[in-house]
């Protein structure tokens, strides 16, 4: 897949351009894939469609990406799999909303049902038991892993890690519902853009100066596509 335009001759650079927009086929095939691979809960899984969807394959840009992400965490329900069938939605219509949402958990459906077999026809056999036991950390470290990557990309001002401090003490130590420190920290975060703007900017944009992301299929000025508008009817 050629993604750069070559410059005229003398020119050391090239200028990156947004790959081609993905076909049903092909977004059907990575749907299908994720899973079977998105393991770690939703901080893993969200992390794997970061990197295969900004990172790799520039499907959308890292601003609408986290964009979207931060209206999926403040709706009830898995937020992984909404954002898969947001993402699939934006670029298919419904027709990819359903295939993308659907696949995001049949997978794992079948994986979960062999799994289950598995352990309730030889859980106690020592090997089989041991295998089970070391997925474990090897969990562990996906959602660690997963964590500080999404984290590394949203967190870009001391303030913002303030309040992610701020939150996970609120959850950890006093046991505050989750309801209550999302408004809370949503409440700080209209205040804080208007007295302080530059410390509550949005990271994820591409620019010269860092370096970021080559344009995506669905970039950061792309128009909202005619079915994602919103209208009363």
């Amino acid at each position: 897949m050629n993604t750069s335009t070559e410059l005229p001759a003398g020119s050391a650079a090239t200028v990156p351009v947004a790959p081609p927009a993905p076909s049903r086929a092909e977004a059907f095939r990575y749907w299908m894939k994720l899973g079977f691979v998105s393991f770690g809960g939703p901080a893993g899984q969200i992390a794997i469609m970061h990197h295969d969807l900004v990172d790799t394959k520039r499907w959308i840009s890292e601003r609408r990406f986290l964009h979207a992400l931060n209206f999926c965490m403040v709706l009830p329900g898995p937020e992984a799999q909404q954002l898969a069938t947001y993402i699939g939605w934006l670029m298919h219509r419904s027709w990819g909303g359903v295939i993308a949402g659907g696949l995001f958990v049949l997978p794992s459906l079948v994986l979960l049902a062999a799994l289950s077999w598995l352990y309730m026809a030889y859980g106690n056999v020592p090997a089989v038991a041991g295998i089970l036991y070391g997925i474990k950390p090897a969990v562990v470290a996906i959602v660690l892993h997963a964590a500080w990557r999404i984290g590394s990309r949203t967190l870009k001002r001391p303030v913002l890690w303030a309040i992610a401090a701020a939150a996970f003490v609120a959850i950890f130590a006093f046991a505050l519902p989750f309801p209550a420190i999302v408004l809370a920290a949503g409440l700080l975060g209209a205040i804080g853009g208007r007295v302080a703007p530059g410390d509550f900017a949005v990271g994820g944009a591409h620019d010269a100066k860092g370096g970021a992301h080559p344009p995506a299929v669905i970039d950061d000025d792309t128009p909202t596509p005619a079915h994602a508008r919103f209208r009363w009817s």
